[in-house]
């Protein structure tokens, strides 16, 4: 008889701590952004030519490699194997979904989008929901896509 292969530890604690850690890492990047735009309309708000800010060239690179520690210490908690196969394309890809939602609704929505992308991407990384979580990202990128490029 085959019984379905069964994980060690139950699913959706660990989806679930995973959505959390990506709605606040969305809703800190939507915030921190905003607020390195501000600073850069401050900073150059006298400057009639271009105008670049120190916030403008660290603003994506501190983004990233904040997200990438975070994201891997909580997988590590969490014991989602493989972690840089799953974190990788949650962080490389995400910027599509977050800004497709914030610039259609808002910040809110960027939160719940940033909570849903790495939670759907997680679920990729257990056999059993793989096909469940990859269709479902996809489709939730495309929809982004869709919605940016229209």
């Amino acid at each position: 008889m085959n019984t379905p292969h069964a994980e060690p530890r139950p699913v959706i604690p660990r989806a679930f701590g995973v959505a959390v850690s990506g709605a606040v890492l969305a809703y800190g990047a939507v915030h921190f952004f905003s607020w390195v735009k501000h600073h850069n309309d401050q900073a150059c708000e006298k400057t009639d030519g271009l105008c670049w800010t120190w916030w403008d060239w660290a603003a994506i690179p501190l983004t990233l490699t904040t997200a990438l520690i975070i994201l891997m210490i909580v997988y590590k908690q969490l014991d989602i194997e493989p972690r840089l196969a799953v974190v990788l394309p949650t962080i490389l890809l995400a910027p599509f979904p977050l800004l497709a939602a914030q610039t259609t609704v808002g910040w809110w929505a960027a939160t719940i989008t940033g909570g849903a992308w790495s939670c759907l991407l997680a679920l990729a990384a257990w056999g059993r929901y793989r096909i469940l979580g990859l269709s479902a990202s996809a489709a939730l990128l495309l929809a982004s896509l869709v919605v940016l490029y229209r």
